[in-house]
């Protein structure tokens, strides 16, 4: 790896030939041919002012969470790196909060309840930035980030403007939004997110609805926690079911929970009456994912040095030394099984490169 300016004009630090295994959080193999450390939206606009690297393709880089590297990405790797976190307003109804896109998404949840500033705490521990927080809508417990946008800002890739997008323009939905949708309309590679602003509601009102947080409400005799208690909880949960990027790598969950119409649901229960389902607002049910692939037995089995881990089988995991093309193979095999068994097709929620 070696670092040039490029031309007098864009002043614009380039590293060339960068290993990325340590920027995805699954270790996997890949080298960017030049990498730009992006810490503002005027570091956007010089590298689209680069005379040589402007018009080569982009991929933008959070915490690489979301991620799944089979080849050495193409053109210019944009590494997010904008900092910041504070209160941009303070309303009867709410606090509005705004974090830097390179902030740790589990950092800004831990700092925003030390400030008194509770409606996070469900999506504690979740991994990856805060930029990427609304390009993926995270979720779980719960809540998803929709439920506390604001609004954000963004870089144009092709134009280099800055604009403001509200949560309409950011066409929300479950583990999607306008980011990653290619075509008319999608944002997909062509705009890089610097700012988010959230707004948390006050009064305060703790989101309990979830399964695993009732057990622990009823294991621990708390009828009503507060927004600490409920984050605590939730890393707990999440920390006994999920492996630590940091030791095993791995992308999350990798499939998005199905969902399916009454008349699907209620067929595949009468075959299986142990199905996982949850009845959802408009008449529909959303299955857990993770149940189908145990149920197909993938759970703690291998393809390759890529595994479906041991706790949780919505989980996949980098058994030590995996590559990107090890991880697709298995993935594809877990949604053929599940299809074979259930009629069901799983859509995985990593963006694969």
């Amino acid at each position: 790896m070696h670092l040039s300016k490029g031309s007098p004009q864009s002043s614009l630090p380039v590293e060339h030939g960068v290993n990325l295994r340590a920027l995805n959080t699954f270790g996997l193999p890949a080298t960017a041919t030049h990498l730009v450390r992006i810490g503002s939206d005027a570091d956007v606009r010089r590298l689209l002012d680069h005379p040589r690297l402007g018009r080569l393709p982009k991929l933008v880089l959070g915490g690489g969470s979301n991620l799944v590297l089979t080849r050495d990405p193409p053109g210019v790797v944009l590494r997010v790196e904008v900092t910041g976190r504070r209160l941009v307003a303070e309303h009867a109804d709410a606090w509005v909060v705004e974090f830097g896109a390179g902030e740790s998404w589990h950092d800004c949840v831990r700092w925003t309840l030390e400030q008194g500033w509770p409606g996070l705490e469900n999506l504690a521990l979740i991994p990856g930035t805060a930029g990427a927080a609304p390009v993926q809508n995270i979720g779980a417990y719960g809540l998803e980030l929709a439920d506390r946008f604001d609004e954000l800002d963004a870089v144009d890739l092709v134009t280099g403007r800055s604009v403001t997008l509200d949560a309409r323009a950011c066409a929300f939905g479950y583990r999607d939004s306008v980011f990653k949708h290619d075509g008319f309309g999608g944002l997909a590679g062509r705009s890089l997110v610097t700012r988010v602003r959230l707004r948390l509601p006050r009064p305060w009102q703790p989101v309990l609805g979830y399964l695993d947080l009732e057990r622990r409400m009823a294991e621990t005799g708390c009828a009503h926690p507060d927004a600490r208690t409920i984050f605590d909880w939730v890393c707990e949960i999440r920390r006994a079911k999920l492996p630590d990027p940091a030791l095993v790598g791995n992308a999350g969950s990798f499939f998005k929970n199905p969902v399916v119409s009454a008349e699907q649901c209620h067929d595949i229960i009468a075959r299986d009456p142990h199905i996982v389902h949850y009845p959802l607002p408009d008449g529909r049910f959303k299955l857990a994912a993770g149940w189908l692939i145990d149920a197909c037995g993938w759970k703690g089995k291998n393809v390759g040095r890529a595994g479906v881990y041991e706790r949780q089988a919505l989980v996949l995991v980098n058994r030590g030394g995996a590559s990107g093309a090890e991880v697709v193979t298995l993935a594809r095999a877990i949604q053929e099984s599940v299809y074979g068994r259930f009629g069901i097709r799983l859509e995985p929620e990593p963006v694969v490169v």
